[in-house]
């Protein structure tokens, strides 16, 4: 630990000043916010910079994602490893590897400052010992009409399967019979043209 004493103590100065990274972009397909890479980024980039500490992200070679370093360089040349990362791509394409990139680097960089989003499972937890249990509610009926369009419209099996999902968590129990039934039916095409 010597050889980095530099480094060591500019990033415990860091990390005192480090923010949650903010839940500012919308996944609309779960209607739910995350952090995504520029909040995380802009949680921690001030105080590291402050302390005379850069980040690097490195990507690796690998056959079936990507693998991402996490660097951080100080003023003085030492550096720190904040581990390896290796994220699968979900598509062997260009979209898939870039997705699977930023996700790397996004939790890559919170795992190695010890950051998290600000409002994270952790503190819903604490909220939810903090409050008497709600009587669990009923799923609220699901707009058929609107769900048949959208599974009829996906283009591929992980995007049904997703938009399915979603769909499904929010259905009353007779629209689940129907909604299988219409995924079902979109599932054998989609596998009919990848065959054909």
């Amino acid at each position: 630990m010597e050889a980095n004493k530099n480094i060591s103590a500019a990033f415990v100065k860091a990390q005192q000043a480090f923010a949650p990274a903010l839940k500012s972009s919308s996944n609309p397909h779960f209607k739910s916010k995350y952090a995504d890479l520029a909040a995380c980024v802009e949680a921690v980039i001030d105080a590291l910079n402050g302390n005379g500490i850069a980040v690097i992200q490195r990507p690796v070679l690998c056959d079936n994602g990507v693998t991402v370093e996490t660097v951080f360089v100080h003023e003085s040349g030492e550096t720190l490893s904040g581990g390896v990362l290796h994220v699968p791509a979900q598509k062997q394409d260009a979209q898939g590897y870039g997705s699977a990139l930023t996700y790397c680097r996004r939790y890559g960089l919170m795992a190695a400052c010890g950051i998290a989003p600000e409002d994270d499972d952790g503190n819903a937890a604490v909220a939810a010992q903090q409050k008497p249990k709600a009587q669990p509610k009923q799923a609220p009926a699901v707009n058929m009409a609107d769900a048949a369009v959208a599974i009829r419209e996906s283009e591929d099996l992980d995007g049904l399967k997703n938009i399915f999902g979603a769909l499904y968590k929010s259905a009353t129990p007779e629209q689940r019979e129907e909604l299988k039934r219409i995924y079902d039916a979109r599932k054998a095409e989609i596998e009919n043209l990848e065959h054909a």
